[in-house]
């Protein structure tokens, strides 16, 4: 069974910044690309960074150069540093595969205020 439990959001200022954190079932790491999404009220849900299984992260226009992500195969877990957030980045953040299984976790919610 799929699990996928996201933790690390809050609410903060602009220009602040948030570590979020993601543990994954163990078998999703090793056999896919992971990735971090997040979906803002009243839009899509869109992925906003590619962590392939043997490359370097691959980050979406919005979030590069602010967010940093890492992952941690052995233990399934990964991260994702926000650096300099705005309140645009205001959103519900997910990790799950690339492309997405079927199941999601609940999400952590990120607050950025003016």
């Amino acid at each position: 069974q799929v699990q996928l439990v996201e933790s690390g959001g809050g609410l903060v200022q602009a220009g602040e910044s948030l570590r979020l954190s993601c543990a994954a079932s163990g078998s999703l790491f090793s056999r896919f690309a992971m990735g971090w999404y997040r979906q803002a009220p009243g839009k899509t849900r869109d992925l906003i960074v590619t962590l392939p299984r043997g490359d370097r992260p691959y980050y979406k226009d919005p979030v590069k150069g602010r967010f940093t992500a890492s992952k941690n195969t052995a233990e399934s877990t990964m991260a994702l540093q926000m650096t300099d957030l705005r309140p645009d980045d205001t959103a519900t953040y997910y990790c799950n595969t690339v492309p997405p299984q079927n199941y999601w976790g609940q999400g952590t919610q990120v607050t950025v205020s003016s």
